[in-house]
């Protein structure tokens, strides 16, 4: 987890991470990118439920859903329900400085690795408890998924097409965003620490960090009262700005931002009459007639292949990209320019390609480990934390 250059922001941070699934594994995951020594409390004989999803096919017999969010991380196997496992639990806990858990609101209580129990031992400690909907109110006791969470935040409600029904997001982001969030409120949090204590609760809700996340479309609804319809892959405030099919069948997303870049958008599709046509001259009349613009612009397009219009755009400065899937996305020349992709030598998987932390830091380098296997440090970390040999 030694980074080349200057020490990890986190180096030194030891974090107790009782989360599974998506949203807790990537907060502690971001935690261990920056250093932070990350030692993974998985039941005994099953481990994080995503260990046993059904795995990808052709990947028989391998964690990939696991091994995506737990890089970097020591695994260490106890049963919270045995009291004297559950001892040596409270035992780390009071040798961190971080607890994240993710089990349903009053779980950990109930299993005594709770926060009032973990206060009482290390005034220093950082507590998150990530939750679907938060340790209070009338949703505490709901279960939550990614899912769920983009409906009742109503992401769902406008993505997708007019026509078409509410349609929820293609991968876990509420999870994720979720998980940053409350990585972000760890680190603040750890800077109040002092020697004397200082240490807290947080309490984050999926549900909260969802529409935190929504951004201007949920500040129309704040001030105007206004629910923003589906518009599929259009722009409310802005036309052209859509994804248009190709000659070759391909798709591409453009988006002319500003009025600045109607007259050179005009000129690379070949279409200067339309720079002072007087019903699509500004941007306010081209949200007016929407769909006629977007029929000519489609049309237009329609005309050539993807790789004519990427040069066209290109040279005019348009914002455009092809509507990648993910084997395109992973495989862009941008991305590999980057090193997003890195590979890691797993224990019983071999080599397995992850995405890496997706920042660059002037002096320091972030560097990744192996996601554990089920218990795989149990004996050295009792060792190094505690000073035993074994349960």
């Amino acid at each position: 987890m030694s980074g080349e250059g200057r020490k990890l922001p986190l180096a030194g941070v030891r974090v107790i991470d009782f989360t599974q699934v998506v949203a807790g594994p990537y907060c502690t995951m971001m935690l261990a990118d920056m250093g932070a020594e990350v030692v993974k409390i998985e039941r005994a004989g099953h481990g994080d439920d995503l260990r046993r999803t059904v795995p990808y096919k052709g990947r028989e017999g391998h964690q990939d859903y696991f091994n995506a969010l737990n890089r970097s991380k020591k695994s260490v196997a106890l049963d919270l329900k045995n009291a004297d496992q559950r001892a040596v639990a409270l035992r780390l806990i009071e040798r961190a400085d971080v607890v994240v858990e993710n089990f349903s609101p009053g779980t950990v209580d109930k299993l005594g690795v709770g926060w009032e129990a973990a206060r009482k031992l290390n005034p220093r400690l950082v507590y998150c408890s990530l939750s679907g909907f938060g340790q209070t109110g009338p949703y505490r006791n709901r279960l939550a998924l990614d899912p769920i969470i983009q409906a009742v935040s109503g992401i769902m409600s406008v993505s997708g097409f007019p026509d078409g029904e509410p349609t929820m997001m293609g991968a876990p982001l509420a999870d994720v965003i979720a998980g940053m969030f409350a990585a972000y409120c760890v680190v603040n949090a750890l800077r109040l620490v002092t020697a004397e204590g200082g240490g807290q609760y947080i309490d984050l809700s999926m549900q909260d960090a969802l529409l935190a996340s929504v951004g201007t479309r949920m500040g129309e609804t704040l001030q105007a009262g206004v629910a923003p319809p589906r518009l599929g892959n259009e722009n409310p405030l802005r036309v052209p700005a859509n994804t248009y099919r190709t000659a070759d069948g391909l798709y591409i997303a453009l988006m002319v931002h500003d009025q600045g870049q109607w007259k050179p958008f005009c000129e690379a599709l070949g279409a200067a009459e339309w720079i002072d046509a007087p019903r699509y001259r500004t941007m306010p009349l081209r949200v007016q007639h929407r769909a006629e613009v977007n029929d000519l612009v489609a049309f237009r397009i329609a005309e050539h292949d993807a790789e004519y219009w990427a040069g066209r755009f290109q040279e005019y400065r348009i914002p455009y990209a092809p509507v990648n899937d993910y084997a395109q996305a992973l495989q862009d020349p941008q991305v590999a320019h980057r090193g997003l992709v890195r590979e890691v030598e797993h224990p019983t998987s071999g080599t397995i390609r992850v995405v890496g932390p997706p920042w660059r830091m002037s002096e320091t380098r972030t560097g990744i480990a192996s996601p554990p296997l089920l218990g795989e440090h149990t004996e050295a970390v009792l060792r190094d934390w505690l000073g035993i040999n074994g349960l």
